[in-house]
């Protein structure tokens, strides 16, 4: 799963890194312990034009709501469990059928947090990142979703929101036994569920609206995800990210040695 992640690239290193464009007056808030609900930078392509024989399709970086709202949801709180995307069910899920098809994104990330249960209740936090420091591109969904509450055309009266889809991780025995890289059983370790990085080379399709099988980009990217994340690295990080209140660089440090008891979110 993904709850928790990093992402302090300024605006123009991200736009930079994806290959897209932004909105000039464009701001994105550097963040060491992002969480759900807050807002976060997606990238999506849309077609731009009024003619069709204009029409072209064109990368840009937005800011969205970390938990998907759909369209036809009373409020937007509908959005606050649903931060992740089963891939196997995606296609089925009420919440996420319909952004499947069309309204695909990606969530940049320079990292994200997981939790390793020990013994009894403890849980320990740890840090997932690319091990050349790159960014990371978790497939993502988007959608458009207007508040009854609001008049046509005020401003807030439209919500952009996100989430990110998750896979089965790495079973570790099999990764050992296959001789693969250690990081993938050490995923597998950490958590039964991991997010979905994109590659460089399935993120145009994942992207393009005009896609015609949803289905068939699920399993690629799925397919895909383990040999991305055998490009990762990870490492246990100190307790204070458990709380949403703490943030900045410092949470990337080393557990100190008394730190036995991590802080659950």
């Amino acid at each position: 799963m993904c709850g928790r992640y990093v992402m302090a690239k300024t605006t123009a290193d991200l736009v930079a890194e994806a290959e897209a464009e932004a909105d000039a007056f464009l701001e994105l808030r550097s963040s060491w312990n992002v969480a759900p609900t807050s807002d976060v930078p997606v990238v999506l392509e849309r077609f731009v034009g009024e003619r069709q024989q204009e029409r072209r399709r064109v990368r840009q970086v937005h800011v969205a709501r970390w938990g998907l709202v759909p369209g036809w949801a009373k409020d937007a709180s509908a959005g606050v469990r649903a931060f992740n995307a089963r891939s196997e069910t995606v296609l089925e899920k009420p919440t996420f059928r319909d952004a499947v098809v069309s309204r695909r994104c990606a969530v940049p990330v320079q990292g994200y947090y997981e939790w390793k249960t020990g013994l009894g209740k403890t849980k320990r936090p740890y840090y997932v990142q690319r091990a050349d420091g790159a960014l990371t591109f978790f497939a993502g969904l988007y959608e458009w979703w207007r508040d009854p509450a609001k008049a046509p055309g005020e401003p807030g009266s439209w919500l952009l929101s996100t989430s990110i889809l998750t896979a089965a991780a790495p079973d570790p025995a099999e990764i050992r036994s296959a001789g693969q890289p250690d990081v993938l059983a050490e995923l597998g370790e950490l958590h039964d569920r991991m997010p979905v990085p994109l590659s460089r080379q399935s993120m145009p399709a994942w992207l393009d609206p005009a896609a015609p099988d949803a289905a068939a980009l699920v399993h690629r990217v799925v397919a895909q995800a383990h040999g991305e994340a055998a490009r990762w690295t990870l490492r246990e990080v100190g307790p204070a990210v458990g709380s949403i209140r703490n943030d900045g660089p410092e949470l990337l440090a080393a557990p100190a040695p008394e730190a036995t008891e991590p802080a659950l979110f």
